[in-house]
Order: C-alpha cells, then sequence, then structure tokens
C-alpha cells in the first residue's frame, strides 16, 4: 500500500486581496504560514511520514511543502520542484480582483473562463491547457512512487490539483470541474498495488 498526500498551499497574498493569482509569485500571508503548519502538525499527528516530496516552483508551494514536512519529518526530503505543477496561466486576469474582473467582462464570461475545461481566459490557458502540462509529470514522476509503494507529499495549487485528483480518482470532467479545494487542508490517499484508492480522507483545521 502507498500513501498520496495532495495539498493546495496556504493563504497566499493574492488570495488575500481576491485575485487571480496564476503564475505571480506572491509569497504567503500570516495566516498562509499558520494553515501550513498546522497542515504538517496535522499529517504528523497521523504518522505520516514522507519518502518523496513534490511541489511547483512558486514561493507559495514550496514554503508550504517546507513547513508541512519540518513538522512531519525527521530525515530531511528535498522536495523534487517542477514548473509542470504551477498554477494556470491566467493571462491578463491575473493580478486582477475577482469582482473587479466580473464588472469590466460580466460574471458569465469570467466564470466560463473559470470553470470551462476548452475556453481560456484571453492570453491564459484553459483547465485542459493546465492538465496537458500536469499529466506527463504525474504520470513519470509520481506514479512511479507510489507504485514502488513511497509515502508522498504533493503541493501544488487549485487548478493543478484538480487535475491530480482526476487522475487519482478517475473522476469525470464535470466532477473535477466541481471540485472546490481549500487552501492548506490535506487529502490523503491510501492506494493499493495497482493504485486503486481504497481509502481517502479530507483533513480539516477543526479537527485539531
Amino acid at each position: 500500500m502507498s500513501t498520496l498526500v495532495v495539498v493546495r498551499h496556504g493563504q497566499s497574498s493574492g488570495n488575500e486581496r481576491n485575485e487571480f493569482t496564476g503564475w505571480r509569485d506572491e509569497p504567503l500571508t500570516r495566516l498562509g504560514l499558520e494553515e501550513s503548519r498546522l497542515a504538517g502538525m496535522m499529517l504528523g499527528d497521523r504518522g505520516l511520514r514522507f519518502d518523496k516530496a513534490f511541489s511547483s516552483n512558486l514561493s507559495r508551494a514550496v514554503e508550504t511543502c517546507r513547513i508541512i514536512l519540518s513538522e512531519t519529518n525527521d530525515t530531511p526530503v528535498t522536495p523534487m520542484r517542477s514548473d509542470a505543477l504551477n498554477e494556470r496561466d491566467y493571462g491578463e486576469l491575473t493580478g486582477l480582483n475577482k469582482d473587479d474582473a466580473r464588472e469590466k467582462w460580466g460574471p458569465d464570461l469570467v466564470r466560463l473562463w473559470r470553470r470551462s475545461y476548452l475556453v481560456p481566459p484571453p492570453g491564459g490557458e484553459s483547465i485542459r491547457d493546465t492538465s496537458a502540462r500536469v499529466l506527463p509529470f504525474i504520470i513519470c514522476e509520481v506514479l512511479p512512487a507510489l507504485l514502488r509503494g513511497k509515502s508522498v507529499l504533493l503541493v501544488s495549487h487549485g487548478n493543478t490539483m484538480r487535475t491530480i485528483c482526476h487522475v487519482i480518482e478517475k473522476l469525470s470532467i464535470e466532477q473535477m470541474l466541481a471540485l472546490e479545494i481549500p487552501t492548506a487542508m490535506p487529502t490523503i490517499y491510501r492506494l493499493t498495488h495497482d493504485l486503486s484508492v481504497i481509502e481517502k480522507a479530507i483533513l480539516s483545521r477543526e479537527e485539531r
């Protein structure tokens, strides 16, 4: 049996300002640091230790990953970072307050850009585009570790995590698009030798 823990980064300054952050490299807020530490403590309380760790190259995910590992692992693990796990590129929406974007383009169009699988925002990526760069990384780097029975931590972003959950849980496109993924609340998957999910648990900060 192997274990995969997927975590969206803690609150970033872009989240705090209610902006489309995308590839912009925003740091964690004080709350985001606290969320990340609590996520690590909750995982540590359950006896989880990680053999391998992965994160995007954006500092909010890198720092969340570092904090979690500091709470779970006695033996240092150097995370593998990759642009392939970076958040979706929001193009012209990047850095805009979400309410301001709705006023500029209308709520229906902004909703389409955010939740359509195929339609990208101007100059940005659709969710299908994002999945196209995430999937090869998952197949080449993450799944082999799981097939070897390793315990794996993966810290990334809302849209990239939708793709990861889509693969692991064998979700439909519609189910994937409907996922709401809070900051720094770990999802734990226990997997069989063929990577079928035998147990899924979403940790809640209220539990601790």
